[in-house]
């Protein structure tokens, strides 16, 4: 696949596109919203602070080219949040065409959602899991919707622990990590599965950025009130790691690239993955088991309480 040359350029005239990107307060969110206004996208940012998500709505407003886009309240660690925010994108458009799960949290200390999960599993997953489970209705009002969800080639640490996905016992922050990775990868594959038994025009595909500079890697440190890591971690996004609107090509490849094939996961051409254009790349074997998305899936449907209603 000749992607190694791949830009924001190549993307093309969005204006016909209506697209939802949660976390598009800072980071890879921000920088694909960004890159979505000015290709003339109607574009909604999924945010949990008002205050931020404000900062970034004038951000966008500033380049966008089609449409005004719009700020969506929305805490992925509170499914009755998801709830409402899905209710009110639904007041607010009548189709998805791409839906990016791209907000994440990582290695933090042992966290709970509002309904009690593992903050990591819970927002990574379960919240994006609910989120498109509520705007399936208008993600098929399209003619060609896409899911992307942003993975990391940290889910190659990751383990599905069944017996305790929420870390009840023996809580590590990096392997809780590492499971929501795989878990997102795993809902990735399986959607696509689901939407091809269903025979409906939708793509799922999963990205993840390389090494890239956003705030992600200090949060943790931050919350764990070690201050000094969190500025230290930085300084070494400052030194070695790509930019945002570098990090986030290969999610932005995947939802508007003629290229891009749904179950496919898309990642930095460089060497490790770490840096470079999107080109499509290898997930581990654990990601791969199609018997475990079900098992995710069946969970996953039972935690929050949501389906997905294929038409029949």
């Amino acid at each position: 696949m000749k992607t190694l040359s791949w830009t924001v350029a190549d993307m093309g005239d969005q204006r016909d596109l209506t697209v939802l990107i949660t976390g598009a307060n800072s980071g890879l969110g921000l920088s694909s919203a960004r890159a979505f206004a000015q290709s003339g996208a109607r574009v909604l940012l999924g945010c949990r602070s008002p205050e931020r998500g404000g900062a970034a709505l004038k951000q966008v407003q500033a380049v966008a080219t089609g449409e005004a886009p719009q700020l969506i309240e929305v805490d992925l660690a509170d499914l009755q949040s998801v709830q409402r925010a899905s209710e009110q994108v639904g007041e607010s458009i009548d189709r998805l065409d791409v839906l990016m799960n791209n907000a994440g949290v990582m290695a933090l200390p042992l966290r709970r959602t509002a309904q009690g999960h593992e903050m990591q599993f819970g927002t990574n997953h379960l919240g994006h899991f609910a989120l498109t489970a509520r705007l399936l209705p208008l993600l098929l009002s399209a003619p060609e919707a896409r899911v992307v969800t942003t993975s990391s080639g940290a889910h190659r640490l990751g383990k599905m622990r069944w017996q305790d996905l929420d870390w009840h016992n023996g809580y590590h922050k990096w392997a809780a990590y590492g499971q929501s990775k795989l878990a997102n990868l795993m809902f990735c594959f399986e959607l696509q599965r689901q939407a091809d038994a269903a025979k409906v025009q939708l793509s799922s595909l999963a990205a993840h950025p390389g090494y890239a500079s956003t705030h992600l890697q200090a949060a943790g440190p931050e919350l764990s009130g070690q201050a000094l890591m969190g500025r230290l971690m930085d300084v070494a996004n400052n030194v070695f790691a790509q930019s945002a609107d570098q990090g986030a090509l290969p999610q932005l490849f995947a939802a508007t690239s003629p290229d891009a094939v749904g179950g496919c996961y898309y990642g930095p051409s460089g060497l490790g993955e770490m840096r470079g254009a999107p080109c499509l790349v290898q997930p581990t074997s654990s990601a791969l088991k199609s018997d475990e998305w079900r098992q995710l899936w069946s969970v996953s449907s039972e935690l929050t309480e949501l389906s997905f209603d294929w038409p029949q």
